[in-house]
């Protein structure tokens, strides 16, 4: 992984008090057609699904930051074996988008948010994924110790705990084109041990980068 390392308590002084601006992340981890065309991925459309996920990052044995990502499961589905952060849909007893993130997060990766001292810090810029329509809030939040977590074989192949400093904004982005669902795409994404990690997640990590990264 590129980048310095990062201590945990340097990356909670920057998340403990998120700015009312949030900086923006890499540009080339937006996906982009390769024939000519434009596509607009900001205007969220009126059946969005709001849903979140939880950007976790707590202190390893040797105290630097790291967080939690997912590799899904493979199945008949749009995000089929991509990576990801725990997180889904919005359900009815959610009081808000944090409760949704921790809830899903409890299901997918065996989070106990009491063991982990789990701390909201508040949230990045909603993305939105046009292919499932979902309308995603990322959840920043802080864990004290290290969560003890276990995968819910239904949903995650396999639980991915990189650093920070893979993320700043002096980290490779690997750039690819192919097509995906029939679009000729070309966009930017990171690398996590053997997967590329782009799109959404990619977008919200290159943010949590650039705030981490942000001088002062």
């Amino acid at each position: 992984m590129t980048g310095p390392a990062m201590q945990f308590d340097h990356a909670a002084a920057r998340l403990t008090h998120l700015p009312a601006r949030l900086p923006a992340g890499p540009d080339v981890l937006m996906p982009e057609f390769t024939d000519g065309r434009i596509r607009s991925l900001l205007a969220v459309s009126d059946s969005a699904t709001p849903a979140s996920v939880l950007v976790l990052v707590f202190p390893d044995e040797d105290g630097l930051a790291r967080l939690v990502l997912t590799e899904r499961v493979t199945y008949d589905g749009y995000h089929s074996g991509e990576v990801s952060f725990p997180g889904g849909k919005a359900e009815p007893g959610d009081a808000d988008e944090a409760a949704t993130a921790l809830r899903e997060a409890a299901e997918e990766i065996g989070l106990d948010a009491s063991q982990a001292g789990v701390t909201v810090a508040g949230h990045l810029e909603r993305v939105w994924i046009p292919v499932s329509d979902f309308h995603i809030t990322p959840v920043v939040a802080l864990a004290a110790r290290r969560p003890v977590l276990a995968p819910d074989p239904r949903e995650v192949s396999r639980i991915l705990e990189p650093s920070v400093a893979a993320f700043l904004p002096d980290a490779d982005v690997e750039v690819v084109e192919r097509t995906v669902r029939g679009w000729p795409l070309r966009y930017g994404g990171y690398r996590v041990e053997d997967l590329h990690v782009w799109g959404a997640t990619a977008r919200i990590l290159g943010q949590l980068g650039a705030l981490l990264g942000r001088a002062g």
